[in-house]
């Protein structure tokens, strides 16, 4: 069996162009906001925006590799309500989403996040087990869309 070794790196250390691809796969993208593919210019842009992120007090941002091989990104960024993370993953990467999701449950407890909140978009399934794990799940919008919202404790 092959163990899948997951590290994490800086947007900025990675090849841009793997990135480029991944960020426009249309798979992944049927989970997120409607937004215009990324080109050079505006992958540029985003990744000094999260790397801004990155490197305020609180917060971490990071590409996800599997392997050493890009599989997505990872973020405990800013949100209305607080920390929110994030976890955008390639398809062929779904299998490592649960030992990132523990990854950053510990990154935020070591931020001082007491709490986290997790926003899914409506076109993925519903989670027992982060239901039961979350202090409170809501349903909220962002950019015309709908979210189920799963509050997070931090706490062991």
């Amino acid at each position: 069996m092959n163990k899948k070794v997951v590290t994490y790196a800086s947007l900025g250390e990675v090849s841009q162009t793997v990135l480029l691809d991944l960020m426009n796969d249309e798979k992944l993208r049927a989970h997120l906001v409607d937004h215009p593919k990324f080109t050079e210019e505006t992958l540029e842009f985003w990744v000094m925006e999260k790397t801004r992120i990155d490197a305020a007090n609180g917060y971490r941002v990071r590409a996800i590799l599997v392997n050493g091989n890009i599989a997505g990104w990872c973020g405990i960024q800013p949100d209305g309500e607080g920390a929110e993370l994030a976890i955008i993953l390639s398809s062929s990467y779904w299998g490592s989403g649960l030992r990132v999701f523990r990854d950053m449950i510990r990154w935020s407890r070591e931020l001082g996040h007491q709490e986290v909140v997790f926003h899914l978009l409506e076109t993925r399934r519903k989670y027992r087990a982060l239901e039961k794990m979350a202090k409170e799940v809501k349903e909220s919008e962002w950019m015309g869309r709908k979210f189920r919202t799963y509050i997070l404790s931090t706490e062991e």
